[in-house]
């Protein structure tokens, strides 16, 4: 697990080494273990290395002797490794140790563009062919956990990085929110696609192969399925969801490092704890540790007593990191800095403040139950789609239950101009209507799963467990993401999914009743009382929404999100709550973007 940067160009001049340092230092934080950067006539790469896989070997870039001209870097986890390197060898390739990435040179030469279909794993990765014809290859994993951020400039040049902060510190790069990342972040609240909060910058989707030759822009393509994963080892029976997480479980608890389990309370998160217990039980290890946050003081919907439950119940080690709710202001402005983009989901500094906690308690490897919601049904928006009358109006219930403002709502605070840009451009939420009803043989559930799974899963939970993650130099890993869950259940019929039965019936056997048989809970701060009165975030919030900033930007009546906030301060609710917290998460957004050293044109 590492960051990655680089560059190509058709300009002969080397890389200046001051810009590429300056680059590194901005995702160091993912990659304290070792930072390395190569450069030459138009291009560079580079590599800030959080050790995992052979911690003593698998310095990055790769590059192997017999393959000059090939050069790779890797961000990420293949967990295939062991069979490729022994397939390579077969075919005449050597390799100086038993890191995971060290093979992608040899991988290359072999299949060139298409060597990513060969993977398992989560991964970003950059390939650079200085060969005959020379181009620069990038590839990110089926379900997009490792993301790729991208800049062309005008004079051709093409940059890249694992976030965006680090990309905006290219003396190249200049960028500026876009007009609609409002919008957006009311709607769906963090931007679900390619195109990310930022014109001019880019994000490779889910699954997606990019080539990328000298001054040229980049052509990408999603690639076609790879070779099959089996659902089960040879000899191995696998009937259920239980088999196929317990199998995922005991193959990602393996590592060099350290690894623990994050519990939150809920089905599948216990589901994880579980079968990480009894995987070390089996094999004589320790009980692992597992880690929950729970807010200091009494707060609404509190799921610590529900993630002791599951630690007494597996006998695993459990820490509850107990979070000052007076340090939520500061926590917001951190996990906005290092998303990039603005997020509304007030998992976000949550999730910043847990793995803060396993980091200082020395752990590397995270265990999470993210992606469950999204492949098994469990969000109240699926629902919402399902129960909505019949007809194209279907997709907006969809909509409305997963943005942080519904459209009635968002319409009332636009300004007149914004409205009128919109009704031009077209909203997100239209977008994603559109995409939604155009599914071919009108299944909701199918459409709604396509659309979870392909944008909203990478851009909402995967995004938050790997930048957040590795703000603290922590690798989450997801059983639930795994190509053989995903796969099984895609093969669910629709009753099998609304209310997560597949989970429920493997979670009786393994988890305490009250916890396998509950409603799934949003895991998440109790934000109506957090912006109330005398609540943490309420000073924060009205200073963010304040008059003079808002008839700056010219998008929301000022007396309008006033006057919702003087209805949230009355009769404090949910749904209030969560517009407020988007407004503010969107404006605390453009100020921290615009404070970042490189500046920001009024263009891109």
């Amino acid at each position: 697990m590492c960051r990655i940067f680089g560059s190509f160009s058709a300009a002969p001049a080397d890389p200046d080494p001051a810009e590429l340092a300056a680059v590194s230092a901005r995702q160091r934080h993912g990659g304290p273990d070792e930072h390395r950067v190569l450069r030459g006539p138009g291009w560079s790469l580079g590599c800030d290395r959080l050790a995992v896989t052979d911690p003593r070997g698998g310095s990055q870039p790769y590059r192997l002797a017999h393959l000059p001209g090939i050069t790779a870097v890797l961000n990420g986890q293949i967990y295939n490794h062991a069979a490729l390197r022994a397939e390579l060898a077969a075919r005449g390739h050597r390799f100086p140790d038993r890191c995971d990435g060290t093979l992608l040179p040899a991988l290359y030469a072999e299949y060139g563009p298409d060597f990513a279909r060969r993977l398992d794993g989560m991964f970003a990765v950059a390939v650079l062919d200085l060969r005959a014809a020379p181009r620069l290859v990038l590839a990110v994993d089926p379900l997009g956990t490792k993301p790729l951020h991208y800049h062309q400039g005008p004079d051709g040049t093409f940059r890249f990085a694992s976030e965006i902060p680090a990309l905006l510190a290219f003396d190249g790069v200049r960028a500026a929110p876009r007009e609609d990342s409002l919008d957006t972040v009311l709607c769906l609240r963090t931007p679900v696609s390619a195109r990310t909060a930022l014109e001019g910058i880019g994000l490779l989707p889910p699954g997606a192969t990019a080539v990328v030759r000298p001054g040229r822009a980049p052509v990408v393509r999603r690639r076609p399925p790879g070779p099959p994963i089996p659902a089960q080892a040879p000899g191995e029976e696998c009937e259920d969801a239980g088999d196929l997480l317990r199998r995922e479980v005991r193959a990602l608890a393996r590592a060099d490092v350290p690894v623990c389990v994050l519990t939150s309370g809920g089905l599948a998160s216990g589901l994880v704890t579980a079968l990480a217990a009894e995987y070390a039980r089996e094999t004589g290890a320790p009980a692992p540790h597992t880690f929950h946050l729970a807010l200091r003081g009494r707060w609404p919907g509190a799921e610590h007593g529900r993630a002791r439950q599951t630690a007494r119940h597996a006998r695993t080690l459990h820490q509850e990191v107990a979070l000052d709710p007076a340090e939520l202001p500061s926590l917001l402005t951190r996990t906005t800095r290092h998303l990039g983009q603005p997020d509304a989901d007030p998992a976000a500094p949550a999730a910043y403040a847990l793995f803060r906690a396993v980091r200082q308690a020395g752990y590397t490897v995270a265990l999470t139950g993210d992606g469950a919601d999204e492949l098994f049904g469990g969000p109240a928006r699926l629902h919402a789609a399902s129960r909505a009358p019949s007809g194209p109006d279907w997709a907006a219930s969809y909509t409305d239950a997963l943005g942080a403002a519904p459209r009635m709502l968002r319409e009332w605070l636009y300004t007149p101009a914004y409205r009128a840009f919109l009704a031009d451009e077209g909203s997100a939420a239209d977008r994603v209507e559109r995409e939604l009803r155009s599914c071919p043989d009108g299944d909701r559930r199918a459409a709604v799963t396509a659309f979870e799974t392909r944008w909203r899963l990478p851009a909402g939970p995967l995004r938050r467990a790997d930048h957040l993650g590795m703000a603290w130099a922590v690798e989450a890993r997801m059983p639930f993401c795994r190509p053989a869950v995903a796969a099984y259940a895609r093969t669910l019929a629709p009753g099998r999914v609304q209310d997560r039965p597949a989970l429920h019936a493997a979670g009786g056997e393994l988890l305490p009743r009250a916890v396998a048989q509950r409603a799934r809970q949003p895991a998440a701060l109790p934000v109506a009382a957090l912006v109330s009165p005398g609540g943490p975030l309420l000073d924060p919030v009205r200073e963010l929404l304040s008059a003079e900033r808002l008839a700056r930007a010219g998008q929301v009546r000022p007396e309008r999100v006033r006057a919702l906030l003087a209805r949230q301060l009355e009769r404090p609710s949910e749904r209030d709550a969560l517009a407020l917290w988007a407004l503010a998460a969107h404006e605390l957004w453009t100020e921290v973007v615009r404070g970042m050293r490189v500046p920001l044109d009024c263009a891109a």
